[in-house]
């Protein structure tokens, strides 16, 4: 009866065994029929960062959802590769996928695990990682396990393990928004991953088991002490000697966080336009997860010179207008140091501080506390400029004769170190505001770009968005179409009242100069060097508008502009970028060309997806040279002006530089031309102008648009920016004249009257003449033929006082 029993008894377990293993194979092949296929690893394209990089490589900025930069198994140096394996999968190179030695030993944990009510341990390997994390997802069940060890076996099966690894060294999360190991070294040390030192390498083999546990800043002691493990691992695993692993454990882990976005420091505004035309191009998508690689145009040299110029002209125009008070007032008996921080640098200017007055001292100094803790000292010089501003009429009150005047205790303020000595400036977040924009005459190529004071007090970009009255920074458009009609610089326009119709129950439009009084009958150089409203106007008329109209439009200033006499003056609103660029097209010679913040964009793959110069090179790429002529590039760009009036135009605006409203710019020593502008009410100030190979624009205003002051103007407000943005820029670049076109005679002139004179005149200047229309040659229609253009013969017109006056 036992031997009965225990035979019954057998085979009933053994088929209930039996019936367990065919249930779990049901249940497993039930699993794995609507498993995904591993094929789609094979074209494995995960969101990888999309980069911004200046000319000079320097990185820029970074978009992406997750920051990933790919990097193929072949540059992964084995460093990583021994890490990695030996913190998660120290059999990754004998197992078939799964590592049934690690499954025992996590399955003699799990059961601790249970009993404790703790999370269960898993034994995934490097390969069930990249089954979860790609095919997958991050359940705890235990159906996901088995699916997960079912494609583990069969992507060993169908990929080698140095694809497998190549998978997972760029998808694993390692915190910080970083996926991958290459974004990983980057965020945390600053470095590629062939710069990595062992400890640097531990430290991120450290991660992937969970990163936040292991962030250094919030959980320094658990993450050395897991880097550490993972460095005792590679020394047990053979990979690092025992004096190596003591030099590691012995390195302090020091991790610097880099930011997502913009990573240089005073290119925001170039860097968020940048973001803007991906963005329009490429989508949400292509631009967050592409990977693209974008080089731009800037120049971080002239970067650097534009935002200082710009930020430092602003300060100047602030402060002729006056302190308008402290931030706020905070009682200096509490915790100050916490209010401080709490208010923080709304300046984004990194070497201001945020102080608080706290009392008086010698010498009529104030003393001031900063944020973090230390004390300063403001001298009264310091203080001299903080007159109170009245703003009714953009003026200021009487000048400080004591700090009482201008600061309180408990005062928040900014402030700035003078010298060593613990001594202070006061400083004012300028409410005045502009921009500058810097190019290439010859390419169009944006070599800097700023659209404000700081892009931490505001991210409204008055370079691209802000569109504002030119002034008299339009007036070139109105000569050249003067001089391809009949004109010379020397011609005579009456500088005189004008009072025109506006139309019915209108009342009279009578235009003034800004000097209040009149030239009388002048040339067309000495109207555009002194700003002359009234003879613009006239010449407007006597032109044409219909005529005048078309040249702004060709140089891209406007889409569109009414034949109004007003937009003569630059009464019609553009964008500095825009003028800018039409002052450009003066200075090569006449040729179109289209502003570009971005010289290439590459694809993840390092393929050209785009290029500005789209210009095909034939023979540059030949392998070898023998004795073949050097190749040239096909010049593209389109003539939309004659030359020759073009370098008429350059030619009178280097002479607003010399003696006219943009003198101011002449101490840089260079040959400079532009010309200022402003508006009605000097609500709108300009100035932009050129290098025989470099063009820039300035522009200075308030946001919601009022008077700058009455003395103030475009040669005041703009120009000195200019100035210092040129003197930096050109410092070490030779002083290239203007190139003269042919078809040019250069006659010497009074600049004054126009007459011929004498080259040892004080006032003679070389007048720029087209061929045939000198003093005393008669000019005929093929003279002013508008080469360019094919537009025929220029008309007659009256160059005296006729007409409509």
């Amino acid at each position: 009866m036992f031997r009965r029993v225990l035979v019954y008894g057998g085979l009933g377990l053994g088929a209930l065994a039996l019936l367990g293993v065919l249930v779990l194979v049901g249940y497993v092949y039930s699993l794995s029929r609507d498993l995904p296929s591993v094929e789609a690893l094979q074209n494995y394209q995960p969101p990888v960062t999309t980069r911004v990089y200046a000319g000079n490589g320097d990185l820029l900025g970074e978009y992406a959802r997750e920051r990933r930069i790919f990097v193929p198994i072949a540059f992964v140096p084995k460093l990583v590769i021994e890490a990695f394996t030996s913190a998660e999968d120290k059999n990754f190179y004998s197992h078939p996928g799964i590592d049934p030695s690690g499954i025992m030993r996590a399955a003699g944990k799990d059961v601790i695990n249970v009993l404790e009510h703790k999370r269960l341990e898993g034994a995934s390997t490097i390969t069930q990682q990249v089954a979860k994390n790609m095919l997958l997802n991050s359940q705890v069940k235990f159906s996901r396990k088995i699916k997960e060890a079912i494609l583990a076996v069969r992507i060993d099966a169908t990929y080698s393990k140095s694809k497998i690894l190549e998978l997972y060294l760029n998808e694993i999360f390692l915190g910080e928004n970083s996926y991958g190991v290459a974004a990983a070294a980057l965020n945390y040390f600053g470095k590629s991953l062939d710069q990595l030192d062992i400890a640097e390498v531990a430290f991120l083999a450290s991660l992937p088991k969970a990163p936040s546990n292991y962030d250094p800043r919030y959980h320094k002691q658990a993450a050395l002490d897991r880097r550490n493990w993972v460095i005792g691992q590679m020394r047990e695993n053979g990979y690092i000697s025992r004096d190596e692993e003591q030099a590691a454990l012995n390195e302090p882990l020091d991790t610097q966080m880099r930011p997502l976005g913009i990573q240089a420091e005073d290119a925001d505004y170039f860097v968020e336009e940048v973001r803007r035309i991906l963005y329009s191009k490429y989508g949400e998508q292509g631009l967050y997860d592409g990977g693209l690689q974008v080089r731009s145009t800037l120049d971080t040299r002239l970067q650097n010179y534009a935002v200082n110029a710009l930020r430092a002209g602003l300060v100047r125009y602030d402060r002729r207008h006056g302190w308008r008070g402290a931030v706020s007032n905070i009682g200096v008996n509490g915790d100050w140091k916490s209010a401080l921080k709490s208010a923080g640098n709304q300046s984004g200017i990194d070497t201001w501080h945020v102080a608080i007055v706290l009392g008086y001292g010698d010498n009529r100094s104030t003393e001031i506390g900063l944020e973090n803790g230390s004390r300063g000292t403001i001298p009264f010089s310091e203080l001299a400029w903080a007159r109170p501003e009245i703003k009714k009429n953009a003026t200021v009150g009487a000048a400080p004769t004591s700090p009482h005047d201008v600061l309180k205790i408990g005062d928040v303020i900014y402030v700035e170190p003078i010298d060593n000595a613990g001594n202070y400036g006061l400083r004012q977040v300028p409410e005045i505001n502009g921009a500058i924009v810097a190019m290439d005459p010859h390419t169009g190529r944006v070599l800097a770009l700023s659209g404000g004071f700081s892009y931490a007090s505001s991210q409204f970009d008055r370079a691209m968005q802000a569109k504002r009255q030119p002034g008299s920074s339009f007036k070139p458009f109105v000569y050249a179409a003067a001089l391809d009609n009949g004109y010379t610089p020397v011609s005579k326009v009456l500088d005189g009242p004008v009072s025109l119709p506006q139309g019915p129950g209108l009342p009279m439009w009578t235009p003034k100069n800004f000097e209040k009084h009149f030239l009388g009958m002048a040339t067309l150089r000495r109207g555009i060097v002194l700003s002359r409203n009234l003879m613009t106007i006239r010449l407007a008329a006597q032109v044409g508008m219909d005529k005048v109209v078309k040249y702004p439009i060709r140089f891209g200033v406007y889409d569109k502009l009414p034949p109004y006499l007003s937009n003569a003056i630059g009464a019609y609103e553009t964008t500095l970028m825009r003028m800018t660029t039409g002052y450009a097209e003066f200075v090569n010679g006449g040729k179109k060309i289209d502003a570009t913040l971005i010289d290439r964009i590459q694809d993840r793959n390092g393929k050209d997806i785009y290029r500005h110069d789209s210009r095909d090179c034939q023979g540059c790429n030949t392998p070898a040279w023998h004795n073949q002529a050097e190749p040239l590039l096909p010049d593209t760009r389109a003539q939309i002006i004659d030359p020759r009036t073009a370098y008429q135009i350059v030619s009178m605006l280097e002479g607003v530089v010399q003696y006219g409203t943009g003198k101011v710019v002449k101490s840089v020593g260079k040959p400079l031309a532009g010309k200022t502008g402003t508006s009605n009410e000097s609500k709108d100030t300009w100035f932009v102008g050129f290098s025989p190979d470099l063009a820039c624009g300035v522009f200075v205003g308030f946001d919601n648009p009022r008077t700058l002051g009455r003395y103030e103007q475009g040669a005041t407000a703009a120009a000195p920016i200019f100035r210092d943005f040129m003197k930096g820029a050109l410092e070490y670049a030779p002083a290239t004249p203007f190139r003269v076109p042919a078809g040019i005679d250069l006659v010497s002139v009074d600049r004054i009257t126009g007459s011929p004179a004498s080259p040892n005149s004080p006032t003679a200047i070389l007048e720029a003449f087209k061929a045939g229309t000198e003093p005393g040659i008669a000019v005929t229609d093929e003279t002013n033929n508008l080469s360019a253009q094919g537009k025929g013969p220029a008309s007659d017109v009256d160059q005296g006082t006729g007409g409509l006056y």
